[in-house]
């Protein structure tokens, strides 16, 4: 039946309708299912950032530090980090158990010690190794309100067995006036997840090594190593080489490298099932300072990122003998030059600039007024003695010295009653010093205490004769060529 031209036209409209309505609800259904979609990545995304930080544990350790800690070198976001990185040999929980022979004292020791020094520029990482068995002042029971004058020497591996890693900032913090910013313990479970996720990592031995306390047996040459395995390596010690830890150390930072490399060549930043497996094993094993979470993290790494293997090293405290038992060493004086330079945040290789002086105002007292005595708390042998000559030519009349036993940094000039004028002159000997008055009476004298990173002698305006200076035969900053450092792009069998 013939239909007429509107019937026609409304059932073409009636059509045209549902074919828009038709896309226009798959248009829909396609950002409802983008959404969807979209959704399902955020929750993921932060399911796996609630998880990697529940992982965390966290301990607040602040009241702990005392109220003299040393100055932070600039802003956390742009300055100098310096990162506290603590392996404890603990023997309970999951994945530490069936490690050592039971004669190791109840609780925590840091067998290792690293101070990571991230520079300001953010172009360079130094990393350091602190002997376990350096034999360091440190505060009695870990008491934040005793003062360095009533610290006692003792073990540095029973620093976070006696207070945790609160005391073992409190001590390095006082014998180097290094600001820590953050700490990171790790445990021996946490160490052998960390290489499983990394797919295990490459090692060399020049020689056999059978240690049945590490539970390691390798043959000489390269192996890669497992989780288990790499955790004996770097624990073993008494079978290979002088069984110092001093070798020890040398072995674990050629591991380092190696895990530097393995990362560097897996791209482990672009492999996201690799990097999740490692974060998820890095922060399972993780206790760190409530400061030093997992955006904080993400904020360090993010601004290191451009820095290459080449541009990573890593150095061991300098030490030497410690006289009282041949098993402990202690910090040998080349050790100020190391913590000087992250003080400063500069290259291990680059000189000290020269401290700018102490006072410009005019002196008015002259020096054979002035009765002197030099404390060397330095501990480099003969920096006393140098700087009595030097201070006698000028005309200071017999100054003496005598040593101490209590650590100290720069050099500070004490004065008693009226004697800040004569200070004064004193201090002009000693670029940078810190003038102060004494807590006793000196009886006149003025008092130098010469520590770590003490400088040179140099002439007071008001000197008397011409004689010239002595030239200095010891440096309280000792010459950087003596700390031996290792790139971490540096063949692992060197």
């Amino acid at each position: 039946m013939p239909q007429d031209e509107d019937e026609l036209s409304r059932r073409a409209d009636r059509r045209a309708q549902r074919v828009v309505g038709a896309r226009s609800h798959r248009r829909r259904r396609g950002l409802v299912i983008a959404g969807i979609i979209a959704s399902v990545l955020v929750v993921g995304l932060v399911a796996v950032y609630v998880r990697f930080t529940g992982n965390i544990d966290r301990i607040d350790v602040s009241d702990m530090l005392g109220d003299d800690r040393p100055t932070a070198s600039g802003d956390v976001a742009t300055g100098p980090l310096n990162i506290l990185l603590i392996g404890s040999d603990v023997r309970q929980g999951e994945g530490n158990e069936g490690y050592g022979s039971g004669d190791w004292e109840p609780g925590q020791h840091s067998d290792t010690n690293l101070l990571m020094h991230i520079s300001g520029d953010r172009f360079s990482v130094t990393m350091v190794s602190i002997p376990r068995d350096s034999m360091v002042p440190a505060p009695v029971g870990c008491d934040a309100g005793a003062p360095e004058a009533q610290w006692k020497v003792r073990q540095w591996n029973q620093n976070f067995n006696t207070g945790g890693p609160g005391c073992l900032i409190r001590t390095i913090e006082g014998n180097t006036d290094i600001f820590v910013n953050h700490f990171a313990v790790v445990d021996f479970g946490g160490f052998k997840d960390m290489v499983q996720a990394l797919g295990g990592v490459p090692v060399c031995t020049p020689v056999d090594i059978d240690d049945p306390k590490a539970g390691l047996r390798l043959s000489a040459g390269r192996h890669r190593l497992n989780g288990e395995q790499a955790l004996g390596y770097v624990r073993t010690r008494y079978s290979v080489g002088d069984g110092s830890d001093i070798g020890r150390i040398k072995r674990q930072q050629a591991f380092m490298s190696s895990v530097a490399q393995e990362a560097t060549r897996s791209s482990l930043l672009l492999r996201p099932d690799k990097l999740l497996r490692f974060l998820d094993a890095a922060t399972r094993s993780l206790t760190t300072d409530p400061d030093f979470g997992l955006g904080q993290m993400r904020d360090v790494a993010e601004s290191v990122k451009g820095i290459g293997v080449d541009k990573i090293q890593f150095v061991t405290v300098p030490t030497e003998p410690y006289p009282a038992d041949a098993n402990r060493v202690q910090w040998a004086p080349a050790a100020n030059t190391l913590w000087a330079a992250i003080r400063d945040d500069r290259d291990l290789g680059t000189p000290r600039p020269t401290p700018s002086p102490t006072d410009t105002a005019p002196l008015t007292v002259a020096p054979d007024r002035i009765p002197v005595e030099i404390v060397n708390a330095s501990g480099t042998i003969g920096l006393a003695k140098q700087a009595v000559t030097a201070l006698q030519v000028q005309g200071f009349p017999g100054p003496t010295s005598v040593n101490s036993d209590v650590p100290a940094k720069g050099v500070t000039v004490e004065y008693s009653g009226a004697g800040r004028e004569a200070a004064r002159t004193v201090a002009a000997a000693f670029p940078g010093a810190t003038v102060k008055a004494a807590t006793t009476d000196l009886a006149g004298r003025v008092r130098v205490t010469l520590g770590a990173g003490a400088p040179a002698v140099v002439e007071v305006p008001n000197r008397l004769g011409s004689a010239p200076l002595p030239a200095p035969t010891v440096s309280a900053t000792s010459n950087p060529s003596q700390l031996e450092t290792r790139k971490a792009d540096q063949d692992i069998c060197a």
